[in-house]
């Protein structure tokens, strides 16, 4: 572990030397009247998560299952974000991205992984590739304009109240669907992947998070909806897209709602989720069957059909509390089918998650934030006896399972150093790791750098 620290010091101070973030702002002269509108972004980030796993129970092992053993890894990710307007309502965005490093347990073994930084692939190595390149092309559909600052890929521009996004090429589904003001991101916020979106979701995506597809966004005062239908990967936890869109894409629905929830404070954040996924995907109770029959340990992968579909709903709420909204709740509520294996995001069924987060404004530390969340990840019954009797997924194989449900618990808390940078530590506490009530629990120490520009 010690050797590890040692390199991540050495690394941390090379790549910050290197690459530290340049703003190049070939801004117009803001106008008086008009607001802002720059031609170009340029920005970055860079993340590093240092986690240790102390040593746990574990009476038995799997193909799949969390090292036992004590652990400590180091991740970091780099992010460079080009933006440039085109036209009238027009934007290209481009992401050259590299992750390094690894996770703990080679991000195996557990359902919400304590890393979303963390490409779940190891075989793919470390060189760099094009996270997203994608158009945005924002039209007016009603009078009104609003200021849209700049952000990770946002370049600051006016842009209409009443309009219709459509964006279209590589980038994630959830840069669109199944946003949640407080927990949405592993860089600045909780580290735990059922927090960082619904882990029943599993929504369209290759093993480093991205897809390419079309989205169409129409966005009111009150309310927006969204459609989207995005590339599957080819296998289950795949870096290669399927383009045979015909029977093998993710489409999903997701109206907004703004109720007044709260008397006195700002109106809550609802949105309402519905998907289907078509993919060369396997059947759990096949699988069980095709066993029995055969002999030897079920295998999802012997049962793939292509054009099989799974479906799945969800609920995301996030409700501002003061600060200007920096202080707040929120929650999440998902299901899927539960039939049909789980094939891009994680092994989860149905999940519910409760968290807060605070602002250090309430102790004059006004740009400092902490943050506690509750998750509950559960299996479909199918699911479960597939692992039970000794199946493997892309994620959890224990060998057997004694089931119960995945039980989370995470904390956080950042401190803002400057502007650019932000130091934070984290605690994770997980019952069941793996659905497992042979197993655990664990907990999980990280630490994390944050830069950006």
């Amino acid at each position: 572990m010690l050797i590890r620290s040692i390199v991540f010091s050495r690394r941390l101070s090379a790549i910050f030397i290197a690459g530290a973030m340049i703003s190049v702002a070939s801004a117009q002269e803001a106008d008086p009247v008009k607001p802002k509108q720059d031609m170009f972004l340029v920005g970055g980030q860079a993340t590093f998560i240092l986690q240790y796993l102390p040593a746990f129970h574990s009476p038995y092992v799997g193909v799949n299952s969390l090292a036992s053993i004590p652990q400590g890894r180091l991740s970091d990710t780099y992010t460079v974000y080009l933006g440039a307007h085109v036209t009238n309502g027009l934007d290209f965005y481009l992401n050259p991205e590299m992750a390094r490093g690894g996770g703990i347990g080679n991000a195996l073994g557990l359902a919400g992984y304590t890393n979303g930084d963390v490409i779940r692939n190891p075989t793919l190595g470390q060189d760099p590739y094009l996270a997203r390149y994608y158009a945005r092309w924002t039209i007016a559909t009603g009078s009104g304009e609003q200021q849209a600052d700049r952000g990770e890929n946002q370049i600051s521009e006016p842009v209409p109240t009443h309009r219709l996004v459509i964006t279209g090429g590589k980038l994630g589904t959830n840069d669109i669907f199944d946003l949640n003001a407080y927990a949405n991101s592993t860089r600045t916020e909780f580290m735990n992947w059922a927090l960082l979106n619904d882990a029943a979701y599993d929504y369209a995506a290759d093993t480093r998070g991205y897809t390419q597809g079309v989205a169409a966004e129409w966005v009111q005062p009150g309310y927006a909806l969204r459609v989207g239908s995005f590339l599957m990967p080819k296998v289950a936890n795949g870096i290669g897209l399927d383009p045979k869109i015909s029977n093998s894409r993710g489409d999903q629905a997701e109206l907004e709602i703004h109720p007044k929830l709260v008397s006195g404070k700002s109106p809550a954040v609802v949105r309402l989720l519905g998907y289907r996924n078509l993919a060369d995907m396997g059947d759990y109770r096949e699988s069980l069957a095709l066993a029995a029959k055969n002999g030897g340990v079920p295998d999802i992968a012997a049962t793939r059909e292509q054009g099989r579909a799974k479906y799945g709903l969800g609920l995301n709420m996030e409700q501002p509390l003061g600060d200007g909204g920096d202080t707040g709740v929120f929650a999440r509520l998902g299901w899927s089918d539960g039939r049909t294996e789980s094939f891009a995001y994680t092994e989860a069924d149905d999940h519910i998650s409760l968290g807060a987060q605070i602002s250090g404004k309430r102790w004059n530390l006004p740009t400092d934030r902490l943050g506690v969340a509750l998750v509950s990840d559960g299996l479909s019954a199918p699911h479960r006896d597939y692992l039970a009797a000794g199946g493997s997924g892309f994620i959890l194989g224990d060998g057997r399972l004694n089931y119960g449900r995945e039980n989370i618990f995470e904390t956080y808390y950042q401190r803002q150093l400057n502007k650019y940078a932000s130091i934070a530590l984290d605690f994770q506490l997980i019952g069941n790791p793996g659905y497992n009530k042979d197993r655990g629990p664990i907990s999980v120490v990280s630490l994390r750098l944050h830069f950006e520009y």
